[in-house]
């Protein structure tokens, strides 16, 4: 198996762990797609700076992360709670919500969380991949 690709997956155990350690505190339960779907989140926001410049504000890799999460969050809420008929989770009461699955009100609660994300990957890589420390702004 490449290194890449053993990478990633570190990294995907890395992020779904936290995330469902996560949920455990905010909510007091979770459930194993929210393991697998915050790993998911956690490689992809951590890909941005391979797609975008490296100098791209940290704002707006957050509000990209947060585009991202929620994306992930829709589209594993359709098959998990709609399809699948599971329940993990229902925004139906919050307002702006979309079928019960995304909310802006969660939306808003992924911008600090995909910070944390950036820096923890940014973190995770420099110390175990020796990867090149990033330089942030702002904007």
């Amino acid at each position: 198996m490449s290194k890449k690709i053993l990478k990633h997956i570190s990294l995907w155990l890395w992020g779904g762990f936290i995330y469902y350690l996560i949920e455990i505190v905010y909510r007091g339960h979770s459930h194993p797609s929210m393991f697998i779907v915050g790993g998911l989140c956690f490689v992809i926001i951590g890909m941005i700076n391979n797609y975008f410049p490296w100098h791209l504000g940290l704002v707006q890799q957050a509000l990209i992360g947060t585009t991202i999460i929620t994306f992930l969050e829709l589209i594993t809420g359709l098959i998990v709670n709609v399809w699948l008929g599971l329940s993990v989770w229902d925004y139906s009461n919050l307002p702006l919500n979309f079928m019960g699955q995304i909310s802006l009100v969660s939306s808003l609660l992924w911008v600090p969380l995909a910070i944390f994300a950036i820096f923890l990957d940014d973190w995770l890589r420099y110390k175990l991949f020796k990867e090149e420390w990033p330089k942030y702004t702002l904007f």
